[in-house]
């Protein structure tokens, strides 16, 4: 509660701040003013949506969903998931140096273990991208983002069983545009340059072209290197096509390309017996495996296309997927109490990663305004994954020895699935819709893992190899009730289910036959909600409870005492909570946006879990079951505020004034959830814009401050045993401190 008072406060203070002046001032807004028009869901600014694979108003989706617009992404230079968070309540992204991870309603899939499909699924412009180095474009140049809280099973299908983000990236325009952005961030000391073309070529063909330039400083001082980590090096492009040679078909195509490096990394290290009190300095020397840090080359192309077959509409949507990439990790190497010197016992690791898909979707969409409407098609994927393990060890070993070593593992896996689904809607009177919806998937993977030690005195890890293979099916069922019960407010009650597939531990040493796989986990989701638009939209207010339960719940969580990994399936789980959002706009170019979640989720069965550091050290894990023990990653609070006012000025000049406090309470950040190093205090950061531009938005200029009380928090934390290091630590993900920016841009 006490980080939810600080989240009301800070709101309070924005959204005062932001109308500081003279109501008066705000005039109408021009019909080309965007900046607060774009967020708006008043009348005139409806927000449209196509969670339900059709464009819909958002007020008349059935689902517990946010949507965020490319433009409040942009405003705040938002590069990756974690930008999501500040405005979409019971949503997570932990930051680890593997993958990042987002979690919906205390749910998804642990980092660690690298072959896990996500419990929420990324679709990138209708294209499944279930890894995170899949799409490393996806945050720029964009029309919107939605989150879909809850299983998706049905009409996404893909191991949505927590939930999905859908990225939707702009599409070409009917006139000639363009934009140019360039930002110096004077804390990070480096520059990020975007724009974008966009227009007709012909009567028939229009094309966009975007593209950005990342080239900036970390935030973490590496004292063995004096260099700021992580440094980010970036390019992406993405050009689109859009044919339309009649009004009854048109095909649209995506290709984006990507280019990321990151030089050195975010682990700090930290006592063990003391809370969380993160730093900005660390020490970390070169490995023999190399620079620390990543190196990723992605691909994703998509070719959508819609043609009319009467008053039916055809859909096809094709997509590939290719990346590589290669992570190379350490870990800060200061001793905590130390005085800054440093241990020679080090352990440091590598992920090189190969991985391409191909995807197909075709489905049929019937006319609207009917008394049954249906959509109904079928889904096909195909993928291959290499992932390599270089893990090397430069330590004293059990007896008190000087240990160098290095123990590499390779893991292969092919995959195939297929599933075909529809959703009918019986609309029983104007006000009262059923929906009912039913997809069934099959799955197949086949997959083998081997080790080796490639030097050292003997192998400190088991040598072992595996191999599996999986053939599945799931049925994933949803029905919903839907009723107006007044002009423009509408209530729904939801029954759903959403799955996962099984698979394969892809990067635990000593993995055989007996450990490889796991099983499918499998969701349920009862939930209930109101959406309403009162006062001519001058207040958008919706509301919903959900009860979500899971079985067999896919985990895999660290364990100090043998410096591994646990993968496997908890029992069950079980998430419930409410969520809310309220938008005001009193006035032209004011508003205010908030939003807000609570949830209670702990596992119902857990057998066979790693001990936590609050249990007795008797603990063994054949024995222990943390039933009745929330996950951790999970806050019972989150929430958001966000602020514009828009002030007309003399010699037709405008200014902007946009502010957004984000905020959660406390949680567990340890796999281990120790009570003393795990535990990353409640927060609220504080973000604000301040804009200047001419009425017309034909150039701005702007400062962006972000985090600006510079709350230091840790995405993720964990324990660091002997004798990988000579005195045993914590090692912290720190995440992003304060950051001052200035910025400049133009549209023609």
């Amino acid at each position: 509660m006490k980080g939810l008072n600080h989240l009301l406060l800070s709101g309070a203070a924005i959204a005062a701040m932001t109308a500081c002046a003279t109501p008066a001032f705000a005039q109408a807004a021009d019909e080309g003013d965007t900046a607060a028009a774009s967020d708006s869901a008043g009348s005139g600014n409806e927000i449209i949506v196509t969670a339900q694979k059709r464009e819909q108003s958002l007020q008349d989706v059935p689902i517990s969903m946010e949507v965020v617009s490319g433009q409040k992404l942009a405003e705040f230079n938002s590069n990756d998931l974690k930008a999501v968070m500040n405005y979409t309540p019971n949503v997570f992204v932990q930051s680890t140096a593997g993958n990042d991870v987002i979690y919906i309603r205390g749910f998804g899939s642990p980092p660690a273990n690298f072959a896990f499909d996500q419990s929420v699924s990324l679709y990138v412009d209708g294209v499944y991208a279930g890894r995170s180095r899949q799409a490393q474009a996806p945050f720029f140049d964009l029309a919107r983002v939605e989150v879909l809280r809850g299983p998706q099973g049905a009409l996404f299908g893909k191991n949505t069983a927590a939930g999905a983000v859908s990225v939707v990236s702009a599409g070409p325009t009917s006139t000639p545009e363009g934009a140019f952005t360039a930002l110096y961030n004077f804390d990070h000391e480096g520059f990020d340059v975007s724009g974008y073309i966009s227009g007709p070529i012909s009567d028939t063909l229009s094309a966009r072209l975007a593209y950005k330039i990342v080239n900036q400083d970390g935030y973490i001082r590496n004292l063995a290197t004096n260099h700021d980590d992580p440094e980010v090096r970036q390019q992406l492009a993405r050009l689109t096509l859009k044919w339309e040679p009649s009004s009854d078909f048109d095909y649209t195509v995506k290709a984006e390309y990507a280019n990321r490096d990151v030089i050195g990394g975010i682990t700090v290290a930290s006592s063990l017996t003391g809370p969380q009190t993160p730093r900005t300095t660390r020490y970390l020397e070169r490995s023999a495996l190399g620079d620390e840090g990543t190196k990723t080359e992605s691909v994703m192309l998509s070719g959508t296309g819609n043609i009319a077959l009467g008053d039916y509409t055809l859909t096809s949507v094709t997509g590939y997927s290719w990346f590589n990439a290669d992570i190379v990790n350490g870990f800060d190497q200061t001793i905590p109490g130390g005085d800054g010197a440093v241990t020679n016992n080090s352990v440091y690791n590598s992920f090189p990663e190969r991985f391409d898909q191909f995807s197909q979707e075709l489905r049929i969409l019937s006319p609207t305004g009917r008394t049954f409407e249906f959509i109904a098609g079928a889904y096909y994927d195909r993928s291959t994954y290499r992932l390599d393990q270089l893990q090397g060890f430069n330590i004293l070993d059990l007896f008190g020895s000087p240990y160098f070593g290095r123990i590499d593992s390779r893991f292969n896996q092919k995959a195939e699935s297929w599933s075909v689904f529809g959703q009918g809607t019986l609309n029983v009177s104007d006000a009262f819709r059923v929906i009912g919806s039913l997809r069934y998937s099959h799955t197949k993977k086949d997959a083998d893992f081997a080790s080796r030690l490639v030097y050292g005195p003997f192998a400190i890890r088991p040598i072992s190899s595996a191999e599996g293979s999986l053939s599945e099916g799931n049925v994933d069922p949803s029905i919903t009730l839907q009723y107006d019960v007044a002009p423009r407010v509408m209530v729904y009650a939801t029954y759903g289910r959403g799955s996962k597939s099984g698979g394969f531990v892809s990067n635990t040493l000593g993995t055989t036959d007996a450990t490889f796989s796991f099983e499918p986990e499998r969701s349920t989701n009862y939930e209930a909600g109101i959406k309403s638009t009162l006062a001519d939209g001058a207040i958008v207010a919706n509301v919903s409870a959900y009860h979500t339960e899971f079985k067999d719940l896919q985990v895999s969580v660290y364990q100090p005492e043998s410096s591994s990994y646990l993968t496997g399936n908890a029992a069950s789980a079980t998430s419930k909570g409410i969520e809310g959002s309220l938008s005001i706009f009193p006035f032209p170019n004011f508003d205010i946006v908030a939003s807000g979640a609570y949830q209670d989720i702990k596992y119902d069965d857990y057998p066979g879990a790693a001990c936590l550091a609050s249990q007795p050290l008797t603990c063994t894990p054949t024995t222990n079951n943390l039933a009745g023990y929330s996950p951790a990653y999970t806050s019972k609070w989150t929430g958001s505020v966000t602020a514009h006012a828009g002030f007309d000025l003399p010699s037709d000049l405008k200014l902007d004034i946009t502010g957004v406090a984000a905020g959660r309470s406390k949680y567990f950040d340890s796999d281990d959830q120790s009570p003393i190093y795990g535990v990353q205090k409640g927060y609220v950061k504080l973000d604000l814009r301040v804009q200047l531009a001419d009425k017309n938005a034909g150039w701005h200029l702007a400062v962006v401050g972000k985090n600006l009380t510079n709350k230091l928090t840790t995405g993720s934390v964990f324990r660091l045993p002997a004798p990988i290091t000579a005195v045993s630590r914590a090692i912290q993900y720190v995440e992003p401190s304060r950051n001052i920016s200035v910025e400049a841009g133009f549209k023609f």
